[in-house]
């Protein structure tokens, strides 16, 4: 009787279908913005982090993770970036070229002397899918040493870091 009376119902009752689909972003729907980041006094991890999470879209209620759906982040003053502890003597990085022998080793001070940009680049890469989509989503980072940005035309957003989760 009980089974009956359940079928019924759902005959009588129209159900709006749209109400649960779940929607998918793709490229012609998703909404990218410009973000513009302070990088002065700011830990590495922590700034990579919430700097990966902006590139992929995370934050957004349309995060779809098959497709690019974060914004363009500009990062300024990567010249003062901090690590904590003993990290600017202490932390490698490794590269191979798979070749045999071929593994170099750089601690960040000679990589900072080196290339001021390349330790944020390098954090922000890890954090990042290592696949198609994840090189889709590094060419939408623009790191800077300075204050000075090329991106002025884009009208980018400043967003403060401390009020991002």
């Amino acid at each position: 009787m009980k089974l009956f009376l359940n079928k019924r119902i759902k005959k009588d009752k129209k159900v709006n279908t749209l109400s649960y689909r779940t929607v998918s972003a793709n490229k012609a729907t998703v909404q990218k913005e410009w973000v513009l980041i302070d990088a002065k006094d700011q830990i590495v991890g922590r700034l990579a982090t919430k700097v990966a999470n902006l590139l992929r879209g995370k934050h957004k209620t349309n995060f779809t993770p098959h497709v690019d759906c974060g914004d363009n982040v500009i990062v300024i003053n990567a010249d003062k970036i901090v690590f904590t502890g003993k990290k600017w003597d202490d932390k490698r990085y490794f590269t191979h070229s798979g070749y045999p022998g071929s593994q170099k080793r750089i601690n960040p001070t000679e990589l900072f002397a080196k290339n001021k940009l390349s330790i944020v680049e390098w954090a922000v890469k890890g954090m990042l899918p290592r696949n198609r989509l994840g090189n889709e989503l590094f060419r939408n980072l623009h790191v800077y040493a300075g204050t000075e940005h090329k991106h002025e035309a884009q009208q980018p957003k400043e967003l403060n870091l401390d009020t991002i989760k």
